[in-house]
């Protein structure tokens, strides 16, 4: 009993709220729900700062300004590098946000618009597809071990490749290399956050010595937000969402 309690609490320290600023030698990535900019939101305030919708331009909330950003539809493997034009706050729930430019050129769904989103590091090899991503942007205009358990990263997952197009949506709650460990974090879900619906909880074994702990499937971008505030009050801070290929 005592080593699941001090397991327990490794799993929701890892999963602790990050800093405000993202300043880690490794990229940032991340999947999930795109913000498409409108006026409407901003003169709410529901965004708090302007964007113009002509042109390519993404803003991410906790990076730093100037970062270069590749995000990609992972629908149809269309992708952008840009830069953060500046820290502009929108609904902590989605990963981005982005103009309707960014949203057609990547031929986004804008009812399920979801993106992969990877931090680009500068380095020569880079510089390339740099010039090519900016100038085009021009022309547009209109976590570690405990004893013998190992969390994965859960930001190196990826879904295999599917021509079938499924809008079936899951979140994706850790990777674990024991399935104990996969299967405990259910239970404490179940014990801690008893309105939410066990029975969308699932494990999948990704392979050999991964197991993923996923919710789902949802079919909107409501149905998911609504149990993605639901996991946050048991301590997590970021999760990935993903299509089911």
């Amino acid at each position: 009993m005592k080593y699941k309690l001090i397991l327990f609490l490794f799993i929701l320290s890892a999963c602790a709220p990050q800093l405000t600023t993202l300043n880690k030698k490794e990229s940032y990535v991340a999947n999930g729900f795109a913000y498409i900019y409108n006026e409407f939101d901003f003169n709410e305030k529901i965004i708090k700062g302007k964007m113009n919708n002509d042109i390519l331009q993404i803003s991410h909330q906790n990076l730093k300004t100037g970062t270069l950003i590749k995000i990609s539809n992972p629908k149809n493997k269309e992708s952008l590098i840009l830069k953060n034009i500046k820290r502009i706050r929108y609904p902590e729930f989605y990963k981005v946000l982005i103009t309707e430019a960014v949203a057609e050129k990547l031929n986004l769904n804008k009812n399920l618009p979801i993106l992969e989103i990877v931090e680009v590091k500068k380095n020569k090899s880079f510089i390339a597809e740099q010039a090519k991503t900016f100038n085009e942007e021009k022309k547009i205009s209109s976590k570690a071990p405990v004893e013998n358990i190992q969390i994965s990263n859960i930001s190196k997952v990826k879904s295999k490749k599917n021509n079938k197009y499924s809008k079936e949506i899951y979140i994706l709650l850790g990777s674990f290399y024991s399935i104990d460990t996969a299967n405990f974090l259910k239970q404490r879900i179940n014990i801690d956050v008893p309105e939410f619906n066990i029975n969308k909880l699932k494990i999948k074994k990704n392979n050999i010595n991964e197991n993923l702990v996923i919710s789902g499937p949802y079919n909107s971008i409501n149905s998911v937000k609504n149990d993605y505030i639901l996991l946050k009050t048991f301590g997590f801070e970021e999760l990935d969402i993903f299509f089911n290929e």
